[in-house]
């Protein structure tokens, strides 16, 4: 991790901090896009519920935090939630996600403080507040389209806008979660892509709304690729 944020420093781009949680080896100058996930690593008060507070301190504390990423799903991990085995909870891990040293640790399936695309984007809109105006987008793998029609049609109507939206292709690995869901479930990317792109220019919304595109990305060619089909910025995790 530590080399990665050192080399995306060096590259000025941007280095995703993942589900777990700022880190120390997240802290060498790069920027970063803070993501939370369904435990709120790093976000969260002692009993693992969200806390507006404890986020607000993260922000506040780690100044190279540019943007707020609310993980819905990926690729490897469609709405499943995932567990962290106690042996695997060491005191830096513990200390990073602000939870137990040695106990199991589990990510629910869904969201505790959203249900409803509503609800979603209006808790989007409370983050990109308290947090001085930063963009804040959603990660999410494309399962049924019709739920991601619904959020388009929430904003469509008057609900807050998101400001970018990753899209996670069924490409994308994980150790969290079963071989069957990882290697069966969710849009391959290319399909999800272009859907979400053509979903927002039918709503007049591309224009106001960013996309990164991820999933088993790997070369130059694959950017280009996904940029062509609509993507304004890619994200890769598996070169490194």
């Amino acid at each position: 991790v530590e080399s990665i944020n050192r080399g995306c420093k060096l590259a000025g781009c941007l280095h995703n901090t993942g589900e777990g949680g700022i880190s120390i080896h997240h802290q060498h100058g790069a920027d970063l896009v803070l993501q939370l996930g369904t435990a709120y690593f790093g976000s969260r008060d002692t009993k693992g519920r969200f806390s507006l507070d404890m986020l607000r301190q993260t922000i506040e504390s780690t100044p190279t935090i540019r943007a707020i990423e609310i993980k819905l799903s990926q690729g490897a991990k469609p709405g499943h939630g995932g567990l962290l085995p106690a042996a695997k909870v060491s005191a830096e891990i513990a200390l990073t996600r602000g939870i137990d040293e040695g106990v199991d640790c589990a990510s629910p399936a869904s969201h505790a403080e959203f249900k409803t695309p509503q609800e979603l984007l209006r808790f989007a809109a409370e983050l990109r507040e308290i947090s001085g105006g930063k963009p804040v987008g959603i990660k999410l793998c494309i399962g049924h389209p019709w739920e991601f029609i619904a959020i388009v049609k929430s904003m469509t109507e008057g609900e807050p806008l998101l400001d970018f939206i990753s899209v996670d292709g069924a490409e994308g690995g994980t150790g969290a979660a079963p071989t069957e869901f990882s290697d069966h479930l969710g849009s391959p990317l290319t399909d999800a892509l272009v859907f979400v792109d053509n979903t927002l220019r039918g709503a007049g919304l591309r224009s106001r709304i960013k996309i990164a595109a991820s999933g088993k990305m790997i070369s130059a060619f694959d950017i280009v690729k996904h940029c062509a089909l609509g993507a304004d910025w890619v994200n890769m995790a598996r070169p490194f």
